[in-house]
C-alpha cells in the first residue's frame, strides 16, 4: 500500500506546468504555460527559447493532427505570423 501511494505521488508531481513545441519557420523551441487558455481569438503568453523573452501572441487556429497540435498565432512583437507545432 505504502508503494502504491509513494507511485502515485510521483506520477502526479511530474505532471507537465507547460505546453511544448517547436517553430520550423523560425528554428526555435516555443513553451505555452499551464493556464493559458489556448483557442482562437484569445491573447496569451509564449517562451521563445530563441530570443529568451516571453511573447505576447494572440491565437488564430488549433488544428490537432495525431500527437501534435498545430497552433497559428500572430506575434505582436514581430507583426508576423507564426505557426507553433505543440505536442
Amino acid at each position: 500500500m505504502k508503494f502504491l501511494t509513494l507511485l502515485l505521488m510521483l506520477l502526479f508531481s511530474c505532471v507537465s506546468l507547460a505546453w511544448d513545441g517547436y517553430d520550423y519557420a523560425n528554428g526555435t523551441y516555443v513553451e505555452i504555460e499551464k493556464g493559458n487558455n489556448v483557442k482562437a481569438g484569445k491573447d496569451i503568453e509564449i517562451f521563445d527559447y530563441a530570443t529568451g523573452q516571453y511573447r505576447d501572441v494572440q491565437v488564430e487556429s488549433v488544428r490537432g493532427s495525431g500527437s501534435i497540435t498545430e497552433v497559428e498565432v500572430f506575434d505582436y512583437s514581430t507583426g508576423e505570423f507564426r505557426t507553433l507545432d505543440m505536442e
